[in-house]
């Protein structure tokens, strides 16, 4: 079994290259290439699953040794894979929901001269990621990391000819450079302290290193994990990132690149549970991000840019959950997994609404589509449901964990945590149903566009509705599945440990919490939006709300502190070196030359000069030594 993990990476990678090098005599076929090599990872990662099911609990754990990658000297990197709990969940998520997504894209993509190359940077996406979580050691999930940037940086940048879509590739590549920066210098410290960077020997020996030094690895993973995964500060790419063609955002955001960090955090945990200071830095991220995620989903009227809002908001369920440590990770892994199918539905079905809606992204222009497209309606419906925590739905399952967990925390933080938690909730079931009733409900606002052109709002192919019914059976029922007799708890349990908190609530009275906020979010948005004219135009709005449209101001923060702040360091650098290094370098040479033009005038050419410096020479020498004799 063993020899079938590099299979898992080399199914899409061989898609990614017959569709990129194969030239246009794979146009006709190449989508179906794509798409059937996608799949067959899917059921090699099935395959795979049921000899995990097959062994005992603490002998799941699968290893494949390809190569030595790098020896030289003491200096060692290998390529290998390890196949545990934690990576065959990723890998199913991965390229069960990447295969839908493929599918999907078969019929989104019909019309585009270039679909063959855009099937393979979805392969490539694939195995990218495929990597980074079936590596056994953390510079070869670096190279994972990377290629998941490079894909995301082609997809999302996929219609370049668009000046929006080319700059938001531009962004999403460069503020993920910072976090890679943070994952590079953290593998370096891993080898300076541990004398390697595999797993085994880095995650056994981590409280024999001392706590800053682990300190200091944390927060530098934690880096990564907030470029990766959209989290502040390193959040602004993400709603730019829905420049790129739906299927790419519905694969960024459920099954692989926002993901990565979450994976990170947790696979790390023993370095995390060894630094307490890192890990209250990863919760204060993960509190944070939800609650300016979901702020930010309330203001935005383009239907992706406010599914992205949610998307980073539930990344920081999941990355709140990782920082409370043995008490969080399985539900932070949970919440993901259930995350996956809701969230992929959501974006897949926002793109069926566009391709029945003339690629009109303003849910302002919408309205009344449940009786054209009821398929669409449904499974959006089902994922509405599922995200704002709906009893039975798979996120109540999860976030309900998740909230329960941060009051476990204990204490003034627990509190803390847990409130916030639940507010996110609240702002989740508001900002959800407003863009269920704008979309789905009242009359069609829908106007001709400015070429005269009015939408004829119609159901998507069966290429498209069918993944979108498989997913919404997703949201409805993974998170009940997970939960019978605490299933997935003792799945991830070998892998990542857990423990049992000590809440000063009682789970039924966070379940109560929770409905409370759910009905007051879902209630507030209906009366704003269901029982009153919705304007085809947004009104101004307060101060919040015009913040909240422009991201909390996060990009004017970046500009003012980065952007000028680096034009002024620059400008500082190149006036310290045209004043103090040029300044010295040139003095240095002013100071010889003009010594040198002194001295060359003792060679002048007369022999009288000589003679008179021959004489004065030696009456200095005769006074010197009779001075010397009378003293």
């Amino acid at each position: 079994m063993e020899n079938l993990i590099g299979l898992l990476v080399a199914a899409p990678l061989l898609g990614a290259g017959l569709l990129l090098c194969g030239g246009p005599r794979l146009d006709r076929a190449g989508h179906w290439i794509g798409t059937l090599l996608a799949a067959v990872s899917f059921a090699l990662g099935a395959v795979l699953f049921a000899d995990l099911l097959g062994r005992g609990r603490e002998d799941r754990t699968l290893t494949s040794h390809l190569f030595s990658w790098v020896p030289v000297g003491g200096f060692r990197a290998d390529v290998g894979f390890q196949l545990d709990q934690l990576s065959m969940t990723f890998v199913l998520l991965i390229t069960g929901v990447g295969t839908l997504i493929h599918l999907y894209s078969v019929g989104y993509m019909e019309h585009d001269e270039r679909r063959r190359r855009f099937f393979g940077y979805l392969n490539l996406f694939l195995a990218a990621m495929l990597l980074l979580v079936l590596a056994d050691n953390y510079l070869l999930l670096y190279v994972g990391w990377e290629g998941v940037g490079l894909a995301s940086y082609l997809l999302i940048g996929f219609w370049q000819h668009k000046p929006s879509a080319a700059t938001a590739a531009k962004k999403a590549f460069l503020v993920n450079r910072v976090g890679d920066m943070g994952l590079s210098i953290a593998i370096m410290l891993m080898f300076t302290t541990f004398g390697t960077f595999a797993f085994g020997p880095v995650l056994a020996h981590a409280t024999d290193a001392g706590e800053g030094r682990l300190t200091a690895i944390g927060l530098m993973l934690l880096l990564a994990a907030c470029g990766k995964s959209a989290q502040v500060p390193l959040q602004s790419w993400l709603g730019d990132a829905m420049e790129g063609p739906t299927p790419v955002s519905a694969l960024i955001h459920a099954a692989t690149m926002v993901t990565a960090g979450v994976y990170l955090i947790t696979r790390s945990g023993a370095i995390f549970n060894a630094a307490p200071d890192a890990q209250t830095a990863v919760v204060t991220v993960g509190a944070v991000t939800l609650l300016f995620g979901a702020i930010v989903g309330c203001a935005k009227d383009d239907i992706k840019k406010a599914l992205a809002g949610s998307t980073m908001s539930q990344i920081g369920y999941m990355i709140l959950a990782a920082g409370l440590g043995p008490v969080g990770y399985v539900f932070a892994i949970m919440h993901l997994v259930t995350h996956g199918f809701f969230k992929a539905g959501l974006f897949l079905g926002a793109g069926s609404v566009m391709h029945g809606m003339n690629d009109e992204v303003d849910m302002r222009r919408y309205g009344g589509l449940r009786t054209y497209m009821p398929v669409t309606f449904v499974t959006f419906g089902l994922g509405y449901l599922a995200i704002i925590g709906f009893p039975g739905l798979s996120g109540f399952f999860s976030k309900d964990k998740i909230i329960e967990a941060a009051f476990a925390k204990g204490g003034t933080e627990g509190w803390i945590l847990g409130g916030a938690a639940l507010l996110g909730a609240a702002i989740t079931a508001y900002y959800m149903t407003r863009v269920m009733v704008l979309t789905f409900f009242g009359e069609k606002r829908w106007q001709p566009d400015a070429e005269g052109n009015a939408p004829h709002p119609h159901e998507s192919p069966r290429t498209m509705t069918i993944p979108m019914v498989v997913l919404a059976f997703g949201s409805v029922f993974a998170g009940g599945l997970f939960s019978i007799n605490d299933t997935f708890l003792k799945w991830l349990e070998p892998v990542t440990g857990h423990a049992e908190g000590n809440s000063p609530v009682s789970a039924l009275t966070v379940t109560i919490g929770t409905m409370v906020v759910l009905v007051l979010g879902v209630a507030l948005a209906w009366a704003q939006y269901g029982r009153r004219p919705v304007p085809v135009t947004a009104p101004r709005g307060n101060l919040l709300t015009r913040a909240a449209r422009r991201d909390l101001l996060q990009d004017d923060f970046n500009h003012v502190v980065l952007v000028r702040g680096g034009e002024h360091l620059t400008r500082s650098l190149v006036y310290a070196d045209h004043t103090l290094v040029d300044g010295v370098v040139n003095g240095t040479a002013a100071s010889v030359g003009g010594l040198s033009g002194r001295m060359r005038r003792l060679q002048n050419g007369y022999a009288r000069s000589y003679a008179v410096s021959m004489f004065g020479g030696a009456a200095v020498l005769i006074a010197a030594t009779l001075l010397m004799r009378a003293v």
